[in-house]
């Protein structure tokens, strides 16, 4: 399994904090067993918000580019290697 983003990190974070306030909010319970339904709900919530989120963006799966008639794709630029240099002893400077 992948790590999670930090778009995802934020995202199930927000959720857990609004989605308790929340069902605190609405609920209106005093008692420990209901805050602590409360919270368990807003984690759950914000767990699956966090995991559903699209990954990252170069997980997408983009369409191979399609060649022209010449075999290369029209922005594709020819590359022609340069030739090398070697490091003999006729290019030091000096004696």
């Amino acid at each position: 399994m992948q790590r999670p983003n930090a778009a995802q990190l934020i995202r199930g974070s927000a959720t857990v904090v609004l989605a308790t306030v929340a069902l605190l909010l609405l609920s209106g319970t005093t008692t420990t067993p209901g805050i602590t339904a409360a919270c368990a709900v807003g984690l759950l919530l914000g767990v699956l918000v966090a995991v559903t989120m699209p990954g990252r963006a170069g997980s997408v799966k983009t369409p191979a580019p399609t060649a022209s008639a010449s075999g290369t794709s029209e922005d594709e630029e020819i590359r022609v290697p340069a030739a090398r240099v070697g490091g003999r002893a006729g290019t030091r400077i000096g004696s």
